[in-house]
This record gives C-alpha cells, sequence and structure tokens, in this order.
C-alpha cells in the first residue's frame, strides 16, 4: 500500500493501511465481499494517542494472518452464500469509521486523522485487483465498521460498474441518538467531539450535513434515509454495546447501578430490565424513522448481542438464533440473491429461546 502513504492514507500514527485478503474460486471468482473491521472510535487528541499505539491505530501493530469465520469463512457448510466470494478484510486503524481527513499533521502529536482516504485507497487498490469485473459485491462490516458500511455504501455502489450487483451490510452498525440513564446526552456528545477531532463532516451524507450539525449525522436515524443501494440492517434490538456505552455509561452511572446488569442479561433487575425495554423502543423508533423501502433488508433479534455476523455459531450454524425460523446467514444470501425479502423485527425481550445473549467478564 505504498501507492496509499503517498496519497495521504494512513493509520493513526502514519503507517500504510491494510487489509487481509481470501481469494474467490469457482463460482465466486469475480464476486467481492467487503468486510469492514469494527473497535469504537477515538474522539480527541487524548483517546488518539492512546489509540495510536495499538492494532486499531497502527498497521506496524497487526498480525500478518487473522482467522476468516462467519460471512468469512470459507466452507459451503458455514456459509452457503459467500464461501467462494473474495473475501476481504479491511483493517479499521483510524478510529473515525474511515470519515476522517484533516490534512494538517501535529508534528508534537504525529496524528494522522485520514480515515476518508483510508477507505479510497484501498477501495482503489481493491479495485486494481479485479474487484473492478466484479458481477456481485458487498461492501459490511461489523459495529464502527457497520456504521461505515453505511456510511461509505452509495461510494462504493458508485466505484463499481453500472452493470456490478451491489448491496451494502449493516451489523451492529445503527447506533441511536438516545440519551443515558442520568439523562445526560454522552453519545450524541461523543460523536460531536469525534467528527471535528478528526474532521469528518465533509464525508458525511450532504443530506443531513444541510439539514443538522454534522455531529448528529454519524446517527444512521438521521443520514440513513437517503441511501440508495440496498442495504440490510442486523442488529440486536439490546444491543449489548449501546446497552453498556449509549444507555449505560460508566460516567452515567458513578455508583455502578449498572455494572452487574451490563455484565450479563440475567443480572438485570426488573426496573433495569424495564429501561431496556424502553431503550428497544426507542432503537425501533430510530429505525422506523427510515421509512419503508423494499430493497432493505432487516434482522432485529431480541438479543443481548453485539456483531453477529462474523462469529460462526451466530452466522449459520445447528443453534444459530433464529427470527422468523431463519438464521441470519440464511436471511442475507436470500436477500442478496433476492430469493426472499427479509424485514423482520423480534417480539420484546425474553421471547427468543434462540438467543445467545453474551456475558462480559467483570
Amino acid at each position: 500500500m505504498a501507492i496509499a502513504v503517498a496519497k495521504g492514507a494512513v493509520c493513526l500514527d502514519g503507517s500504510p493501511p491494510a487489509y487481509h485478503w481470501d481469494k474467490g474460486y469457482g463460482t465466486g471468482i469475480n464476486s467481492w465481499l467487503i468486510q469492514l473491521e469494527g473497535g469504537g472510535w477515538c474522539n480527541n487528541v487524548t483517546s488518539c494517542l492512546v489509540r495510536k499505539n495499538t492494532h486499531l491505530g497502527s498497521s506496524n501493530r497487526m498480525v500478518k494472518q487473522i482467522p476468516f469465520s462467519g460471512i468469512l469463512n470459507n466452507k459451503h457448510m458455514f456459509n452457503p452464500d459467500f464461501y467462494n466470494w473474495n473475501r476481504v478484510k479491511v483493517r479499521y486503524c483510524d478510529g473515525s469509521s474511515f470519515t476522517g481527513d484533516v490534512a494538517a499533521v501535529n508534528p508534537i502529536t504525529n496524528l494522522h486523522f485520514r480515515g476518508a482516504r483510508v477507505w479510497l485507497a484501498v477501495m482503489e487498490d481493491l479495485l486494481s485487483k479485479g474487484m473492478i469485473n466484479a458481477e456481485n459485491a458487498v461492501m459490511s462490516g461489523c459495529s464502527a465498521g457497520g456504521l461505515a458500511s453505511i456510511l461509505h455504501c452509495d461510494s462504493f455502489r458508485a466505484l463499481l460498474p453500472m452493470g456490478t450487483k451491489v448491496k451494502c451490510i449493516s451489523d451492529a452498525g445503527y447506533f441511536i441518538n438516545a440519551k443515558d440513564v442520568s439523562g445526560g446526552h454522552y453519545i450524541q456528545t461523543f460523536f460531536d467531539q469525534l467528527v471535528a477531532t478528526h474532521g469528518s463532516a465533509k464525508n458525511l451524507p450532504p443530506y443531513c450535513t444541510s439539514r443538522m450539525k454534522p455531529g448528529l449525522c454519524f446517527f444512521p436515524q438521521y443520514m440513513a434515509q437517503q441511501i440508495r443501494t440496498p442495504l440490510f440492517f442486523i442488529n440486536a434490538a439490546y444491543d449489548s454495546w449501546q446497552i453498556r456505552n449509549i444507555l449505560a455509561p460508566g460516567i452515567a452511572d458513578p455508583h455502578g447501578y449498572w455494572e452487574s446488569c451490563k455484565l450479563n442479561i440475567k443480572n438485570c433487575l426488573p426496573g433495569q430490565i424495564k429501561v431496556m425495554q424502553g431503550f428497544r423502543s426507542q432503537f425501533l423508533a430510530a429505525l422506523l424513522r427510515l421509512g419503508k423501502s423494499a430493497s432493505r433488508g432487516v434482522f432485529i433479534d431480541s438479543c443481548f448481542a453485539h456483531c453477529q455476523t462474523e462469529m460462526q455459531e451466530l452466522w449459520f450454524m445447528q443453534d444459530s438464533p433464529l427470527l422468523n425460523k431463519t438464521k441470519i446467514g440464511k436471511a442475507v444470501g436470500d436477500w442478496f440473491y433476492d430469493r426472499n425479502p427479509f424485514q423482520k423485527i423480534d417480539c420484546a425481550y425474553p421471547c427468543n429461546p434462540t438467543c445467545h445473549n453474551r456475558v462480559y467478564d467483570g
């Protein structure tokens, strides 16, 4: 990726961008699945300096090989619709969901805010390696990568030939603008600071930035309406990252009332479950703001989970979570190939016995 560095498309520490590629074969030789890595964000110089010295801020800290599972799996049995595609995992080292672009580099911190350049440089590199001939293409991602796949969806479409079938998938990327348990606007403030730090405003959808302050345009509920390329939203209605970081971040819970509940939904008290049911209602309202679209995919389960496409046991296994008797991997494949539309919202917790609810270490 030397060309990328020359274009200033670099990680937080100035190192080159990176991706892992498992080549397609057989019928999948001209099909491409681009999976954008997730891993939160850094919203100011302090948090970006910490991040700069990790694999989420520097390609020098990344391992050469990573396991490909779930939607990236290369076996038909575990990934029936995408197993023989070109599967690419784009590493995430900019801290802005691939939106940042600040030309200047402060010599004291040596921080590079270049996420948008990284995204474009990686796409151009892949196009030159055969993606320009794609018959089918999917841009997908989980968490911060799932948000990036919404933000960049139409740009991805625009880079590919008119004849290519292009769709996008956002897994656990539908972050909502909700108040925290103390009544504060923790996540909104965080996104405001992120967008200012990374100079992201010019890379967010103009439809949104012309109507509201740019920080709000990091929330899909305000910016995803105008996306023309078909999108599939996969999300837990009780997204465990959002419960832990939007609804009940540590700063909003100084006495640790939520600590046990955040580790395991089974520990939640009735009053906390009630608050979480309210969060689900806000989540569904934020999703419904987008209006109806026949081309959209929707798989909203009532699990306590975060990121369900890259974990094999959640994507496509014997006991994977079901919605409408359908596994995520099947729902996505049916939607991509237009075999069956899929737009389903689960009943409220604890109604789905097939959930694999996430348990965190204390």
